[in-house]
């Protein structure tokens, strides 16, 4: 078995600053490495970016006993360029540890990894937790919401999506539960020859539209119909 423990990093190297980190135990009871979550969410009362570091550890893959796993760590899942660094470095399955609730995101859940397992050939487990939390305090986020003591419910509905854009059932929304499935690692590599993804990419392209977005300068490469703004006599 390899289990993947998400856990608060504190780093006393360097002024005890906060990670939202993911530790790989392989078979054998060894920690194989570490992965830090890169995006910090900004978002109602998951406003993280007061306790959690942006991760340093870029898009990690790890050679466990049993296949190629990244950690795409709960709000990353949003970003589809992390889905995208996860498969240029061989993942062959991408895990979503994640904590979220209903309000925030649950009609994006069943969508948005399956088309990661998709558009990156490899299949994708998403893990959510279940149940609500009720603090002894009422808070509020700054986002003219009464107080509340509460972050809403967490959903759970776990799955399992495929490359072939096949998917498991969900587990249940209101109770934990265990899901087994089985993964046929070759299916990432006959969906890759069938499809031709990686062949049909443009990465070139899409590094100079980048390497261009950074620069204060960017100009967005925009086409105006010229008679748009032609004032009319």
């Amino acid at each position: 078995m390899v289990i993947i423990s998400p856990i608060l990093e504190r780093d006393v190297n360097h002024g005890e600053v906060i990670w939202n980190t993911a530790v790989v135990i392989g078979n054998h009871g060894n920690v194989i490495g570490k992965h830090r979550k890169n995006h910090i969410p900004r978002v109602g009362d998951f406003n993280e970016s007061t306790y959690y570091m942006e991760g340093n550890t870029g898009h990690p893959v790890f050679e466990t006993a049993f296949g190629k796993i990244a950690i795409n760590i709960c709000y990353g899942r949003h970003h589809p360029l992390n889905w995208l660094a996860f498969g240029l470095n061989g993942a062959e399955i991408v895990f979503n540890p994640s904590a979220t609730v209903g309000e925030l995101s649950e009609p994006m859940w069943p969508i948005e990894a399956r088309n990661a397992a998709i558009a990156n050939s490899y299949f994708v487990a998403s893990i959510n937790r279940v149940g609500t939390e009720t603090f002894p305090n009422a808070f509020t986020s700054g986002d003219g919401k009464p107080a509340h003591a509460d972050f809403g419910h967490f959903y759970g509905s776990s799955h399992v999506s495929a490359p072939d854009s096949s998917c498991t059932p969900s587990l249940s929304r209101k109770r934990d539960g265990l899901l087994i499935t089985d993964m046929d690692l070759n299916l990432c590599r006959q969906v890759k020859d069938r499809w031709g993804f990686r062949m049909t990419a443009r990465y070139d392209m899409y590094a100079e539209t980048l390497a261009h977005y950074v620069k204060p300068d960017f100009e967005p490469q925009i086409i105006s119909d010229p008679l748009l703004h032609k004032k009319s006599l």
